[in-house]
């Protein structure tokens, strides 16, 4: 797998990828004691404010962006993007109001939806080779759940040195040292893609490929089952480990760490079980293993609410999780590159970016607002979503992948570029 790092403009990508999100990472611990001091006991409703906001920075602006930024050279996009997070990092010290918080979130996550899909874009032109691609995802995919376990270890071990409000200083370093490492790194020279379409034409170009393309709309349907099972770890975890099973803080970092870990496990496979079973069928079994999550977080759900029992089997369900969601997200970038162009790449992961967390406008509430009220019937209500979109997509994928090798470059690239 290591063996991609010999391409020293990768080696470069990555480095780059990495340092931002152990800043944005620093920047979420940081950001939720700022919400406290500004909030005290509202900080919840501060934060999931903010974090609504974040969602529709994704689903909005990142395509409006994406069609302005589209024919510019994706280093000064990049570089751009990291300098609009530094500053923000450097301003989020000295806000006052909730308000302040909302605005400033906004501006940084639209930067953030810029630079993410216009990067994972550059990568297959950097490493053309499927196979290394391939590995390159799975190095992305466990920088992501390293990040996730790692740099709340980091920001509390800070925490004990310095406040709070240090952390955006290490968040703004972090950015600074992306954009760097961005502008060392020699990437490829853009082609002759032909004549510049205007605006309005590029901005709905990424969706209208997915709506053609047999290979993206079977994404789109595992998107919906990745959203079902990220949602209840992300928003209720909080409420089985303090509410439910009546644990400390401790109890919620370690469900967290287990979804991680579950998604670490896999991401380190992804190059050879991709080779053995191909990106649709290895897709399809992480569709299942979400489903089969859900099912077994129902049952254990309605026994800890009747019996506050149940603890140890919540984790390995949340292990179970995490292995799912790897095994559908890690892969799933290689259907992105084998059906877009050098001239429409960087559309086609935008809409991707944006129509994935679109799900999550969805499963969501169903997860905070129905749980609320129900924890049992949220997580049914998850898995039913799961299930009937789950068997969908197998069904698509036995009718019109799985009959061909659509896991090759050469067949892939003939499903409606």
């Amino acid at each position: 797998m290591l063996r991609v790092f010999r391409n020293p403009t990768y080696a470069k990508l990555f480095s780059a990828q990495v340092i931002a999100l152990l800043g944005t990472g620093l920047l979420t611990v940081a950001l939720g004691l700022l919400a406290f001091d500004i909030a005290g006991d509202a900080a919840g409703s501060v934060l999931g404010t903010a974090l609504t906001i974040k969602m529709v920075a994704y689903v909005g602006v990142a395509p409006l962006i994406a069609a302005v930024v589209d024919r510019l050279p994706k280093k000064a996009v990049l570089v751009t993007a990291d300098l609009i997070r530094l500053a923000i990092a450097v301003m989020l010290p000295f806000v006052t109001e909730a308000w302040q918080i909302y605005v400033l979130v906004f501006v940084l996550q639209s930067a953030s939806a810029t630079f993410t899909p216009a990067f994972q874009s550059l990568i297959p032109s950097v490493l053309p080779e499927p196979e290394d691609y391939t590995r390159a995802l799975s190095l992305s995919r466990l920088a992501y759940d390293l990040e996730a376990l790692l740099s709340p270890t980091i920001a509390a071990a800070l925490l004990t040195l310095i406040s709070y409000n240090n952390l955006f200083v290490g968040t703004a370093v972090a950015f600074a040292y992306s954009a760097i490492l961005v502008l060392l790194s020699r990437l490829p020279a853009r082609t002759d893609d032909g004549p510049v379409l205007p605006f309005w034409q590029r901005l709905p170009l990424g969706a209208k490929v997915f709506a053609r393309t047999p290979t993206l709309r079977f994404l789109m349907l595992t998107n919906i089952v990745v959203a079902a099972g990220t949602a209840i770890v992300l928003v209720n975890s909080v409420v089985y480990a303090r509410g439910v099973f009546g644990l400390g803080d401790q109890s919620l970092a370690l469900a967290l760490a287990c979804y991680g870990m579950g998604s670490l496990v896999v991401a380190l496979n992804i190059p050879w079980l991709v080779d053995k079973l191909g990106v649709i069928r290895t897709m399809i079994t992480g569709a299942v293993v979400i489903t089969a999550g859900l099912a077994v977080a129902v049952i254990v759900t309605a026994v800890a609410t009747s019996t506050g029992a149940g603890w140890y089997v919540l984790l390995g369900t949340w292990v179970l999780l995490g292995i799912g969601t790897s095994l559908v997200n890690t892969p799933s970038s290689r259907l992105l590159a084998d059906a877009s162009t050098t001239a429409n790449r960087n559309l086609v992961y935008t809409a991707q970016f944006a129509l994935s967390h679109a799900c999550f406008l969805v499963t969501y509430p169903i997860a905070g607002w129905l749980g609320a009220a129900n924890l049992t019937g949220a997580a049914i209500a998850l898995l039913i979503l799961a299930a009937v979109v789950g068997a969908i997509a197998v069904a698509f994928a036995r009718s019109r992948l799985l009959r061909a090798d659509t896991d090759m470059p050469t067949v892939t690239s003939q499903l409606g570029r």
